[in-house]
């Protein structure tokens, strides 16, 4: 009996549950385990700080803001935590645990009920948002599945558009050639600025606007 108690905790580990303390609150996230938005991601937890601790730079208060690749849903609830009024997109079947999440940790502590929108980079753009007017848009390590980086930077671009008052901001562990490849190609396509560098953790945030 002794042997079996000290497995216990990787045990509720699997089941995955992570909490964090962010924005003055208690944010317990459930992870699910069949799918990439399970997982909280080093970019997610980068951005979220960051938001955090540059609310002067940042000021999230009554601003729309859009979350693409929400996954479980921490950065969404960072920055409602915040004050904004977020819609947390991701692939469908993501969607049930990201609302979960969401709800859990917002209700009765933000200003705004966070939204969830299905979103497949690229599909339905045009139909499903068709007048984006996003404050902000944020990204965390969504360069990871690799088969969609052209889809990712359509889907960007789509709500950062020139003329518009869009700014996004993408935090990114570099992990392999890709990456550098969709930072270059995000850099072409928008005017960016490094705003940190974190070597530990090998992740950047990248805020961008439209180019004119």
């Amino acid at each position: 009996a002794k042997k079996r108690n000290i497995w216990q905790p990787s045990v509720y580990y699997a089941l995955g549950k992570e909490s964090f303390y962010i924005a003055g609150h208690d944010i317990s996230i459930r992870e699910s385990m069949d799918t990439y938005g399970a997982l909280i991601w080093p970019g997610a937890i980068a951005l979220s700080q960051f938001l955090e601790n540059n609310q002067q730079h940042v000021n999230l208060m009554d601003k729309s803001v859009l979350e693409i690749g929400a996954g479980t849903g921490l950065l969404s609830i960072v920055a409602s935590l915040l004050g904004a009024w977020v819609t947390a997109t991701d692939l469908p079947d993501i969607l049930s645990n990201l609302t979960f999440n969401l709800l859990r940790n917002t209700k009765g502590r933000s200003r705004y009920t966070p939204q969830v929108a299905a979103l497949t980079w690229a599909q339905n753009l045009k139909r499903d948002f068709p007048y984006p007017s996003y404050d902000y848009v944020l990204a965390a390590d969504v360069v990871y599945p690799h088969g969609s980086l052209e889809e990712l930077l359509e889907t960007m671009r789509h709500f950062c558009q020139p003329g518009s008052q869009t700014t996004v901001l993408w935090a990114n562990k570099i992990r392999f050639q890709s990456d550098l490849r969709f930072t270059e190609c995000f850099k072409s396509s928008f005017n960016t600025t490094l705003l940190i560098e974190l070597p530990q953790q090998e992740v950047r945030i990248y805020k961008a606007t439209a180019k004119e």
